[in-house]
């Protein structure tokens, strides 16, 4: 799943969820922070389970269940979670004035991936509402949103064709984006100065662009060499990457311009920034 749908935001309080047996799971630690502004969000948590369980007899721990989340040193650890149905009984013993309303957000991102699943093109709409509000132009987010969809016939065949995923997912890309670029993904995000941050939401036009052939190709060889198991994969990743990277060097050398730039959308949106390169144009020509 999309680490963007992963993270919802609740009056800009971040909460982590997963998707888990058909529904989402939230972070009850990060609903506790939302809802009560503790600086022990843990401790709360752990306080108000036991205050629960001496009043009324209720354990609240019946109603989470442990899922792995990302925390903020990147990593995953064991997390208390709980669904729509079981947040909204532990939402009922936190005695805060931010509770209905936020039984109202939670019913309705709880309720997101289901019309997804039912409707792939809410997904897509959403994502691109999402990048607008960051600032990203249509034309971007267009390109963004045709490499998504690139990338994901890509798994699917790395999938069918006996590729494990997650560390072999990665490193094939990896093979792509050196080809291409002349650095791995984790070369490329030290580059542009990234941590956890997505790499393409902070590519311009044409890093995409060249980001997209050598997916695109990478599936076309794999198709047509009927590559099977990870080896064979591997060579033909290395063969997309190195035609994408090949344009890339060409372009280079007729624009006399780097397509690989250190810029990145951290501080100044892809708007803003565009209008900052165009007025620089400007003045260099008066």
């Amino acid at each position: 799943m999309d680490s963007d749908k992963a993270l919802v935001v609740f009056e800009d309080k971040k909460i982590r969820r997963i998707w888990h047996n058909g529904e989402w799971w939230f972070s009850i630690v990060d609903v506790v922070r939302a809802l009560t502004e503790s600086i022990d969000a843990k401790d709360y948590w752990y306080r108000l389970k036991k205050r629960e369980l001496e009043s009324s007899g209720i354990e609240l721990s019946t109603f989470c269940r442990q899922l792995k989340l990302i925390s903020t040193d990147g990593k995953k650890y064991v997390t208390d979670c709980a669904n729509t149905e079981s947040l909204f009984r532990i939402v009922q013993s936190i005695p805060s004035k931010k509770a209905e309303p936020f039984k109202r957000w939670l019913a309705k991102v709880g309720y997101e991936r289901v019309q997804e699943i039912e409707n792939p093109e809410l997904a897509q709409k959403r994502m691109k509402e999402i990048y607008k509000a960051k600032g990203y132009s249509d034309n971007w987010i267009e390109k963004r949103v045709r490499g998504i969809a690139i990338r994901d016939e890509l798994t699917g065949e790395w999938k069918n064709r006996g590729v494990n995923k997650n560390i072999e997912y990665a490193i094939l890309t990896n093979e792509i984006s050196k080809a291409t670029f002349g650095k791995t993904v984790e070369e490329y995000k030290q580059f542009k100065k990234l941590n956890r941050e997505n790499l393409r939401d902070h590519m311009n036009d044409l890093e995409l662009i060249f980001t997209m052939l050598g997916e695109a190709s990478t599936t076309k060889i794999a198709k047509n060499l009927d590559a099977q198991g990870f080896e064979r994969n591997k060579t033909a990743a290395r063969k997309g990457g190195r035609i994408a990277g090949n344009a890339r060097k060409e372009l280079e050398v007729e624009s006399k311009e780097k397509i690989v730039t250190s810029d990145n959308y951290l501080e100044e949106s892809e708007k803003i920034k565009r209008l900052g390169k165009k007025r620089a144009e400007l003045e260099d020509k008066i």
